[in-house]
């Protein structure tokens, strides 16, 4: 059985992509941005090729990119585009898969479906990312809330920022979820300083558990 995680965040511009780009590298797999919403500037699939090192073959083609920055639904839209969620199959792979979605878990995909609905489907248990600013419990904790009321596995939650050690240890102690890490904010943000701070923040076997 072939690992596969999706990684997804409570809310927009959290980091998810440069954690996914870190896991990737860290479990030496690859990596699936299924819709991508915005090709003015780089793209989700980019930034993760030039943060994670690895070889282009290890980042999978989208399978729909979108103009426009915005709500797949209302990208797809404008650019006369039918976005069919029954299409958007998990690939098989032989290598650990790091699949990322847009946004937070409830963004529509299309008028009638959620990314989280579509997650669902898949049953691949979900690395939550969560800031670690003010607010960051209240999205947590409903986005943990969204994800059982599907029956979706949660793997655990992983925290991009500054170190809150309280707001961490509410978290886990009221949604009973594990905490993966804290990846912090990086400056300069830089292939090596993320392969660092993903040796120094996270265990892989932790996710490897996923298997078992």
């Amino acid at each position: 059985m072939t690992l596969k995680i999706v990684v997804s965040g409570t809310d927009t511009g959290i980091g998810k992509t440069v954690f996914a780009a870190g896991l990737t590298a860290l479990l030496d797999g690859l990596y699936w941005k299924p819709v991508q919403a915005g090709l003015g500037d780089e793209t989700d699939s980019e930034t993760v090729a030039r943060l994670s090192g690895l070889p282009a073959s290890r980042i999978l083609p989208e399978a729909w990119r979108l103009t426009t920055p915005a709500s797949p639904h209302l990208a797809a839209a404008l650019d006369g585009v039918v976005i069919d969620p029954d299409a958007l199959v998990l690939p098989q792979t032989d290598r650990p898969l790091v699949v990322e979605g847009a946004g937070g878990l409830l963004v529509p995909l299309t008028r009638a479906t959620l990314f989280i609905d579509v997650f669902a489907c898949w049953g691949a248990p979900v690395v939550l990312c969560a800031r670690t600013a003010l607010g960051t419990i209240n999205h947590t904790l409903l986005s943990i809330e969204a994800l059982r009321r599907r029956a979706i596995p949660i793997l655990g939650v992983v925290f991009i920022g500054d170190e809150r050690e309280d707001t961490q240890r509410m978290i886990a102690e009221l949604a009973r979820v594990r905490v993966l890490g804290c990846l912090p904010r990086l400056n300069p943000l830089t292939p090596e300083a993320l392969r660092s701070a993903m040796r120094d923040s996270f265990d892989a076997t932790l996710f490897d558990e996923v298997l078992s």
